[in-house]
């Protein structure tokens, strides 16, 4: 049976794949995915790129747009009926008007930017303009964690689940969920009043993990903490059992079998549909990371964040694209993994912030690169909160950052309302970037200068400036640049 669903899910990705190409030869396109785990800054770095693009931002490193040969960008309508549309007009709104940070990817969404521009080769530009088809498709980071899923038995996913619950920086956590586990009988017979009080708890465990005093990130399965309209559905309504990694399947009737039912649904009608509908049609990919988010965490936050990005990051399908072969099966042959909010530190330590990333991502790496794709890292903050200053501290000229702290941000007994801008030294990254990664009982020199140092508020985005006309400029950036040229560089040469 899984066999034959297998079968099918290609047969239709294959018949996608050629109705792509068949409307490419008109106007080539490419599907760009963006995606990263919570507050990793997705629908901000969407905005900002379609804005800058847009309105004529400046991108010096993006070659196309700096020689002048980006004649025009503008939206268009989007092309997949069936998925809903990225609301770039509200998002715009909310950063440059209200100056608040739009809301979070909750689902899949989609928006397609259309770009017109003059080839770099002297002999396609006498063919007449080029133009293509970007098209953006945004989802939640944490829908990745569920793709490993599906190579997994329940069992497989159950002794996994449990083994993370009894971990040490878990163990507290996962009490509440653990004494509701431990009243339950797997080979009892199934009851509906259980499955519900035992799922719920495991989303409550869940849930607790991700709070911003833990940061964790390996929170299987994604649709647990985001449901939308399957909220309250049997297939969202199972948890893991204390069973062996290779226990075979359960007699019918029991709990047991009631729970590896609907994990299999879960896995036939929320995993499938969405790798075979979205994940699966990707030309490239940027994964956005907050590792800063992570290292205000701890290094337990830092492991964990380790582990979620190696499991996703080898369920992708990169690969070097032929045009043959790409008629037949997509594969992403490149992958950008940017380390988000480098607005939050001073650029001395940008190189440094990259270095960990590095770390974060290794294994997603070595996967993609052995496989044929591009790879990239890079640090950057799509959208500029901050300017740089420096502050004298005990005689010493530190290098600081000016920016407006978010209402409710505290700093040393302070609490901020949102309207004063400050000044604060955030202090320094270690050189060594393996140094994030020791517990807390690390006494080396650059753990102890981490721990005792370092700083990171939120800020609200910035207030743009105006021209003489009274025109808004694009919204302000670091690195966006570098990143359309690695993303989309090659295509508009």
């Amino acid at each position: 049976m899984k066999q034959l669903q297998n079968l099918a899910d290609e047969a239709r990705l294959t018949l996608a794949n050629i109705t792509d190409a068949a409307t490419d030869f008109a106007v080539p396109s490419v599907r760009l995915g963006v995606t990263g785990l919570a507050r990793a800054g997705k629908t901000v770095f969407l905005t900002a790129l379609v804005h800058n693009l847009i309105h004529g931002g400046r991108l010096p490193v993006f070659s196309a747009a700096a020689g002048g040969r980006m004649t025009r960008a503008f939206l268009q309508p989007q092309p997949d009926d069936a998925v809903p549309r990225f609301d770039y007009e509200a998002h715009v709104a909310a950063l440059v008007e209200d100056r608040i940070w739009p809301q979070s990817t909750r689902q899949v969404s989609e928006l397609r930017l259309t770009i017109e521009y003059e080839s770099a080769s002297y002999l396609a530009r006498k063919l007449g303009p080029g133009k293509l088809h970007l098209d953006l498709i945004d989802y939640p980071g944490e829908w990745l964690l569920d793709l490993p899923l599906l190579k997994k038995t329940y069992a497989a996913f159950s002794a996994e689940a449990l083994t993370r619950a009894r971990a040490a920086n878990r163990r507290d956590i996962a009490a509440p969920f653990m004494e509701v586990l431990s009243g339950i009988d797997p080979d009892g017979p199934e009851s509906e009043a259980d499955a519900q009080r035992l799922a719920d708890a495991f989303k409550a465990y869940l849930a607790a993990c991700r709070d911003d005093s833990h940061a964790l990130s390996m929170l299987p399965p994604g649709r647990f903490l985001m449901p939308g309209d399957l909220d309250g559905s049997p297939a969202l309504t199972f948890a893991p059992l204390d069973i062996p990694f290779d226990a075979p399947p359960a007699r019918s009737g029991t709990f047991r079998a009631m729970m590896e039912r609907r994990y299999e649904a879960y896995k036939t009608h929320v995993i499938r549909p969405f790798f075979r509908d979205h994940f699966a049609r990707l030309d490239r990919q940027i994964v956005l990371v907050d590792v800063l988010h992570a290292l205000n965490a701890g290094p337990d936050a830092l492991a964990d964040l380790q582990v979620a990005l190696g499991e996703v990051l080898t369920s992708f399908r990169p690969g070097r694209k032929s045009w043959l072969a790409s008629i037949l099966t997509r594969r992403i042959d490149r992958i950008l993994f940017a380390a988000t909010k480098a607005d939050h530190l001073n650029r001395a330590d940008h190189d440094r912030l990259q270095a960990i990333l590095k770390l974060l991502v290794q294994r997603g790496m070595d996967h993609a690169r052995f496989k044929g794709a591009d790879v990239d890292i890079l640090a950057m903050a799509a959208v500029r909160a901050t300017r740089e200053a420096s502050v004298k501290h005990a005689g010493e000229e530190l290098p600081a950052i000016l920016g407006t702290p978010l209402p409710g941000q505290t700093l040393d007994g302070r609490s901020f309302d949102g309207r004063s801008e400050i000044a604060m030294f955030p202090g320094d990254l270690p050189n060594d970037p393996e140094s994030v990664f020791q517990t807390s009982d690390a006494t080396s020199e650059d753990q102890l200068k981490l721990d005792s140092s370092l700083q990171f508020l939120r800020f609200r985005p910035p207030k743009l400036d105006r021209t003489a006309e009274g025109m808004s400029l694009s919204l302000p950036h670091i690195r966006l640049d570098r990143a359309l040229e690695f993303l989309i560089g090659d295509r508009l040469s």
